[in-house]
Parts: C-alpha cells; sequence; structure tokens
C-alpha cells in the first residue's frame, strides 16, 4: 500500500537522507524524490557531482525553510585520485589535457596534501554550477570558453591519506571542509604541486551538515518504504538540522504568541542572555521555529510550525 495523499494525510515535512548514486545529478535525485514522497516542495542541502555518490540531506515540504539556514555546513568526502594526467574537467570524465610520469613517494604526497589544511582561496573549476553573468559556468565550459573566476576562502578542517596504490598512481583520501570547497580542485591542485598532475576518479560524500550516509537510504529503498506506506518513517525532523543550537520551551500562552509574530520579552520568554539563533518549542515539544534575543525580545528567525 502506497503513502496516502490528499486532505486526509498530511504532507510529509522533514529531511529525509538519500544516498545519491553516480550518475543522478542532485536535482534528478530531487525530482524522483518528489513522485516518491508525493510532495513538490523538496530541497536539497549541497549539490554532488553526477559522478559522485553519498549523503544528500532533502528536505521535505515545510523543512525547505531550513535549507538556507542550517547550523552546520560542514562536508566530509571519501575521493579517490590519479597522478599523471590533468582534464579540463579535473576529474576521470573530463578531456585528458597533459599526461606525465609520475615519480614522487607517498611521503611526498603526504607533505603536500597537509598544505592544504587550513584556511585558503581556491579558484572554482570551469566546470561548476556557479553563476558567472547570467549563466552556470559549466555551461560556459561545454561551449569551450573559459572567463577569470574569483578566488574563494574555503577551509579545510582535515585532510589526510587513507589509501595508496602506488603502483597504480592512485590515492584515496578524506576530507572535511566548508560548504564551497571543491575536492577535485584540490586533487588538480596537489597534482600541480607534485609537478604530475592529478585527477579525481571517484567522490563519495560521507557527512554533510551532521547527517552521515550510512544513515541514509537509496533511492530505490524510498520508493519501496513508500509503496508500504512506511516513508514518514525515514523522515526525520526538521529540528535535528539545528541540534547544535540552545533550546527554550515556551508556556501554551507565549507560544501563541510567537507564532502570530507578537515579539515577547527575552526575560519572560526564557532566552534572556542568549547568543546567536536557538530553538523554541513549544510546551509539548512541538518545534515552533528559530528564535534570536535582540533589544531584550524574543524574535523569529525562521518559523516552522503551521
Amino acid at each position: 500500500m502506497s503513502e496516502k495523499t490528499g486532505a486526509s494525510q498530511e504532507e510529509l515535512s522533514g529531511i529525509l537522507l538519500i544516498d545519491k548514486p553516480k550518475g543522478f545529478t542532485s536535482f534528478d535525485v530531487v525530482a524522483k524524490v518528489r513522485g516518491i514522497a508525493r510532495t513538490r516542495k523538496v530541497g536539497h542541502g549541497g549539490t554532488l557531482d553526477p559522478m559522485a555518490t553519498g549523503v544528500l540531506p532533502l528536505f521535505l515540504g515545510a523543512a525547505t525553510k531550513a535549507c538556507d539556514i542550517l547550523p552546520d555546513q560542514t562536508k566530509a568526502y571519501e575521493a579517490w585520485f590519479r597522478l599523471g594526467q590533468t582534464t579540463d574537467t579535473q576529474d576521470c570524465t573530463g578531456k585528458v589535457l597533459t599526461e606525465s610520469e609520475v615519480s614522487c613517494t607517498i611521503a611526498q604526497v603526504e607533505e603536500v596534501l597537509s598544505r592544504f589544511q587550513g584556511d585558503f582561496l581556491q579558484t572554482p573549476p570551469m566546470y561548476s554550477a556557479i553563476w558567472v553573468q547570467g549563466r552556470r559556468l559549466y555551461d560556459l565550459a561545454r561551449e569551450g570558453l573559459e572567463v577569470e573566476r574569483s578566488p574563494r576562502p574555503v577551509t579545510v578542517y582535515e585532510i589526510r591519506l587513507l589509501q595508496a596504490r602506488e603502483e597504480e598512481n592512485l590515492y584515496q583520501i578524506y576530507v572535511s571542509c566548508s560548504k564551497g570547497t571543491y575536492v577535485r580542485t584540490i586533487c588538480h591542485d596537489v597534482g600541480q604541486a607534485l609537478g604530475c598532475g592529478a585527477v579525481l576518479t571517484g567522490l563519495r560524500r560521507v557527512i554533510s551538515s551532521g547527517y552521515r550516509v550510512e544513515d541514509a537510504v537509496t533511492i530505490e529503498q524510498a520508493q519501496q518504504m513508500a509503496d508500504e506506506g512506511k516513508l514518514r518513517q525515514m523522515v526525520m525532523p526538521v529540528e535535528t538540522a539545528f541540534a547544535p543550537y540552545e533550546q527554550i520551551v515556551l508556556t501554551a500562552k507565549h507560544a501563541r504568541l510567537f507564532q502570530n509574530g507578537v515579539r515577547l520579552a527575552a526575560s519572560r520568554a526564557g532566552c534572556a542572555g542568549l547568543k546567536g539563533d536557538f530553538c523554541v518549542f513549544g510546551p509539548d515539544r512541538h518545534f515552533l521555529g528559530i528564535g534570536y534575543e535582540e533589544g531584550s525580545e524574543l524574535r523569529i528567525r525562521k518559523l516552522f510550525a503551521r
């Protein structure tokens, strides 16, 4: 029996973790899940290239409001790269530009990798979804055009070597980084630093905004759960995205006022002195939204309660 729809069945709202398959764009997955969940409102938490696999948090229904205010934007990947080659896409799907002999050691690879930990400026690749002058960079690249890209600040919190197949010039690394970091560009730049070039050959996202790939389901599993009327069991409450935040619980009266946009005295709402954003719950632990204190008053950052 499939998930019921219509006025008798409340629309699915929350976060569904999908293990994106290779060959799918993030938008392909969104389109699939729209059909599976029977809802038009589906957003995703961070684009993955078609060749990449791994955890893709999808935000359903009212939870789409969370996409632009997620507190944890950290991503983590396991990536394979091969030394001795460069391509126009910086990965193995592109046109080969150069091929070189490889003479470096594992120790040299590790030493160069260590240079990419910390804060630095990274130039986005031409084959990326960034908008420049009203067009996606990858559309320009497919027309054979190359435009100037401004370097962007990124942070790599951790980078380390996981495996080395020295005889094949293949290396696997773990990278934990900020939103907007291109792992294939890191691999390309590592190859440049070693003097032989490098291309990304495989990429799997294992963490996204605090969610782990071990907790994700495949598209096929999501479809099966929907067919059995159990998809709702796989959808996590949207407040799980804000787990790092402090919480306040309002009385029934204050909860009603908060939802109606009435500014409450911070001292009476229980948020006096709290810094930054925090989660706001009603007396029944029903998640109302994200609030913040300003001018000794409780203000609404984003309202989720319906």
